[in-house]
């Protein structure tokens, strides 16, 4: 009887530590996923990837994040449980050492979903555009953009530099490209040997002027040679470039036959949100990367009743509805020109209507359109900053 009910006590402890463990465990994973709704809700442009491990007796917290805040408040939570160790690492990660930061190095660079050229295409940025560098793995590096998009980028993209440096550049006079598409050379003729290829929107270090082309030199200090009439002072573009109806249509229609590309932002191929991006950045406005992301910022039109209250240049949302079964699903986003038109990537960048007695209507489009968003109301609100407000774009808090 005596060998019975120690068996049995035996048996009751193991249960109460078995579910003090459980508690524990249940606890931990709470705060973890608490952390992640409050800091990290969209993947895109927030790293929050931590687990707990049991290790014996102790309870050990690992991954990885680039969320300051959130670590901190992590540690502040467990930092009395003795049981329960932090190993989540806080990006970026010490092997960068100082150069953490980089500065795109080539006409427009590609980022990838994963490491590895055949990973796919998630976005483009431009020449001259400081990155946040994060990690290193298999020759890309792990970096976030100005309107905050976390992807991969090969090494060749960029120029990896310190916080001086950055600093360095972006107070640096510099010139825009202004033209679709062209070149740099390495003489002041455009006869002479390519440097490189140049996409409307490229930054670039100004050195001299000279009568017909400007010398300049690359975030990795190579020096050539552009056409004058294809660049304007930065500066002086960010004072004259104010956002507007008219300048947001002639934008968006200099665009017009681009062809589609999924994860494309630049005059070498545009998928839709990519397209609205492109066509506000150009104009000084900062929009997220991705539709379902622009979805969220600006005013809400009112198109209940039909589509009288919207005006040239508010954004047109499409997707799937929201049912009991399924939740809202924005999936395209575009232009709206006016009179039922709207301009929009899609096969290439071109004009369809919501007027079904138009021959350009597109009845896809008329039964899945979801909602319109006016931006131009909303300059620095709701979402929308400016390249001369936007912290990253000049150099704040970086």
């Amino acid at each position: 009887m005596k060998k019975i009910a120690a068996i049995t006590l035996i048996l009751m402890f193991s249960l109460q530590i078995n579910a003090q463990e459980n508690v524990i465990l249940e606890n931990l994973n709470t705060l973890i996923s608490k952390l992640k709704s409050e800091y990290a809700p969209d993947k895109r442009v927030a790293l929050w990837d931590v687990e707990v491990k049991k290790e014996g007796d102790d309870y050990v917290l690992v991954g990885e994040t680039n969320l300051p805040r959130a670590f901190d408040k992590l540690t502040s939570k467990i930092k009395k449980n003795k049981k329960v160790m932090n190993k989540v690492e806080l990006l970026p990660a010490k092997s960068l050492g100082e150069e953490n930061y980089g500065i795109v190095n080539l006409s427009v660079a590609n980022m990838r979903s994963k490491p590895g050229h055949p990973a796919e295409l998630a976005t483009q940025t431009l020449l001259g555009t400081v990155l946040k560098i994060y990690k290193k793995r298999a020759g890309f590096y792990y970096v976030q953009t100005p309107d905050m998009y976390l992807a991969w980028m090969d090494d060749d993209g960029l120029f990896r530099v310190n916080k001086s440096q950055v600093d360095e550049w972006l107070n640096a006079e510099k010139v825009i490209y202004i033209k679709d598409y062209g070149f740099s050379y390495n003489k002041p003729d455009k006869n002479s040997q390519r440097v490189s290829d140049l996409a409307l929107g490229n930054l670039l270090k100004l050195k001299q002027t000279h009568e017909d082309f400007v010398e300049v030199s690359y975030p990795d200090g190579r020096i050539a040679f552009v056409e004058k009439e294809f660049v304007m002072d930065y500066s002086e573009w960010l004072k004259i470039t104010k956002p507007g109806k008219k300048k947001i249509l002639e934008r968006a229609h200099s665009f017009m036959g681009i062809p589609y590309l999924w994860g494309g932002t630049s005059t070498k191929g545009m998928d839709c949100s990519g397209f609205t991006k492109t066509v506000y950045y150009m104009s000084g406005v900062v929009l997220p990367r991705d539709a379902s992301q622009q979805v969220h910022t600006g005013e809400l039109v009112d198109t209940k009743n039909g589509f009288d209250n919207l005006q040239p240049g508010d954004l047109l949302f499409f997707g799937t509805k929201k049912t009991k079964e399924k939740k809202e699903r924005i999936t395209h986003v575009g232009i709206y020109i006016g009179d039922g038109d709207f301009i929009h990537a899609s096969g290439m960048v071109k004009v369809n209507s919501l007027d079904k007695s138009k021959p350009n209507f597109s009845q896809y489009r008329f039964d899945n359109f979801i909602r319109a968003k006016r931006i131009l109301t909303s300059i620095n609100k709701n979402g929308i900053t400016t390249l001369k407000t936007n912290n990253f774009y000049n150099g704040d808090n970086l």
